[in-house]
């Protein structure tokens, strides 16, 4: 590690962990990130950087740098999840139902840890390039805030971009890397399905809503799967069913909604087509009416192979064991609309403590070993440094 990044660390760790903890007490939903988005501003501000507020009123971003250089793009994102907080922590969200059970408060803390370390190399003359930090809003919502940010020129003048998202199923001191698809493209559909309905005794003298129902429910996996090359790692899982409150009666209507989730970019261009046609095919025959609402989610992270050594550099600098492979996930992240514009690369921060159970993203009892916090400073820091 750089000695400028390791004496950084040892004199400003403690004030980067206080900040983390201050986000992870005030979690707001995506697109109502304002108290923290305030709370950004207020750091870098009191730091002697210039934030500029994005245009929908959440969401950051900061210039330093030379400005005739090229600028290099650092990312995190601010929101949390509806989801009751169960770590028992003495911070923990005082916001009912709402938690950072996916580690956006680490992102964003590490990244204004990164913003005034570089500042502070900046001042010092050692900075010859530009740097942008993009604290991004409504990261957990298809297709994402990284097209509104986007949209708000944030890749304009970009000739790189980093990010990092914590992981809980590798060990705090370890970074996962890996060249090419890193997440999935996620997408979302929902079906409302309408029949006469009836007697349940009599399913032949009307159209028997809940039967179709579950042959959507599994049909449409099974027949993707011989229609799509299973290489392509095609997922349907359907998250939500409803239909009816009486056994003995079969219902007028039913409504289902779901995930579709494909780990190849060009599968995933294919995919809304090929999904409203298999539902209405197998819907047809048994005379049940449907209305299919398919929504673009995000394309795959794909991870460009300059950008993963760069990366891979700047973990190396950490010691021996850092670097570790990682596998592509089958989650969604919208980290991949940047990469569509501008190459980049995205790692995965070790955060679990080593023993004890690895809560999983998502999960109400989700939290991290802060060490972690010091080992993404420094990867950032020094991928954007060329270490």
């Amino acid at each position: 590690m750089l000695p400028v990044i390791s004496d950084w660390l040892d004199a400003n760790l403690d004030r980067v962990i206080g900040w983390r903890r201050e986000l992870h007490a005030s979690p707001e939903l995506s697109m109502h990130e304002t108290k923290t988005t305030a709370t950004v501003v207020r750091i870098l501000t009191a730091a002697g950087l210039a934030p500029r507020i994005l245009p929908k009123g959440t969401g950051v971003v900061c210039d330093l740098g030379p400005i005739d250089q090229p600028r290099i793009g650092l990312r995190a994102d601010l929101d949390g999840l509806p989801i009751p907080e169960q770590t028992g922590l003495p911070f923990a969200s005082r916001n009912e139902g709402v938690s950072h059970s996916c580690g956006h408060d680490a992102h964003s803390a590490i990244l204004m840890g990164v913003g005034l370390l570089l500042a502070e190399i900046d001042r010092d003359g050692g900075l010859p390039f530009g740097v942008r930090l993009l604290f991004q809003a409504a990261e957990e919502v298809m297709p994402g805030g990284a097209l509104d940010a986007i949209d708000a020129g944030v890749t304009d003048g970009l000739s790189r971009i980093f990010a990092l998202h914590c992981d809980p199923h590798l060990q705090v001191g370890t970074v996962g890397l890996r060249a090419g698809p890193l997440t999935s493209a996620a997408d979302r559909v929902e079906v409302h399905l309408h029949g006469p309905g009836g007697h349940s005794s009599r399913p032949h003298l009307t159209n028997d809503l809940v039967y179709a129902m579950g042959a959507i429910i599994t049909g449409v996996p099974g027949i993707l799967s011989r229609r799509i090359d299973p290489r392509s790692g095609t997922v349907v899982t359907w998250g939500a069913v409803h239909s009816g409150n009486a056994p003995n009666a079969i219902p007028q209507e039913g409504r289902m909604r779901g995930t579709v989730r494909t780990g190849d970019h060009d599968t995933w261009r294919k995919l809304e087509p090929l999904v409203r046609s298999v539902i209405g095919e197998i819907a047809a025959p048994l005379g049940v009416a449907c209305d299919i609402t398919y929504f673009r989610g995000v394309p795959p992270v794909v991870n460009e192979a300059d950008s993963v050594a760069l990366l891979r550099r700047a973990v190396e600098a950490l010691g021996p064991g850092a670097d570790v492979d990682t596998p592509q996930s089958a989650g969604g992240e919208d980290f991949a609309w940047y990469l569509e514009r501008v190459p980049g690369a995205m790692a995965r921060l070790g955060v679990w403590s080593g023993s004890g159970p690895m809560c999983d993203l998502h999960q109400p009892n989700f939290d991290i070993d802060e060490r972690a916090l010091g080992i993404g400073i420094a990867m950032l820091a020094g991928a954007a440094l060329g270490v």
